[in-house]
């Protein structure tokens, strides 16, 4: 699975807004120098994320952006799913964009394959945007520690 931009934004000023949940409204040009993104980018997916009943806005001088709903309410696999359609890492084992595959009947890593998009689907349905505010970011040595990845080519 890999992230769109788009996708990455949008959970990137989710979570900016559920750090501050409750502490009033951040203005767009504020989010996007904290999360280091085009604000004419973030135009475009605030509207899509307000759509979507997760953020709401007020207009003037102290107005911006807050979270229309608690941050346990919303998780990474409703975000990714809204900007990227799915999560199945192939399409043959997708169910929303399902593709067959002449090889369906006889592969063997399609059901690792499965195994993963299970998996994904599960660990991102339960990861909402309260328990993303409250996790440590990741350092370098953990990214390179290829005995902890199982070696190379990751």
């Amino acid at each position: 699975m890999k992230l769109s931009r788009k996708a990455d934004y949008a959970l990137r000023i989710l979570i900016t807004l559920a750090s501050r949940f409750g502490e009033g409204p951040i203005p767009l040009t504020e989010l996007a120098k904290l999360n280091d993104a085009p604000k004419r980018f973030l135009e475009h997916i605030v509207l899509d994320l307000k759509s979507q009943g997760w953020i709401d806005s007020s207009p003037g001088r102290r107005g911006g952006y807050i979270l229309a709903q608690p941050p346990d309410q919303i998780t990474m696999g409703q975000v990714v799913r809204y900007f990227d359609g799915v999560i199945a890492p192939v399409a043959c084992v997708s169910t929303s964009m399902h593709k067959s595959c002449s090889q369906a009947r006889f592969c063997r890593f399609r059901r690792v394959l499965l195994e993963i998009r299970n998996f994904t689907s599960r660990y991102l349905d339960n990861m909402t945007l309260a328990a993303l505010v409250v996790l440590e970011p990741v350092e370098d040595d953990e990214v390179f520690a290829l005995e902890l990845a199982g070696g190379d080519g990751i």
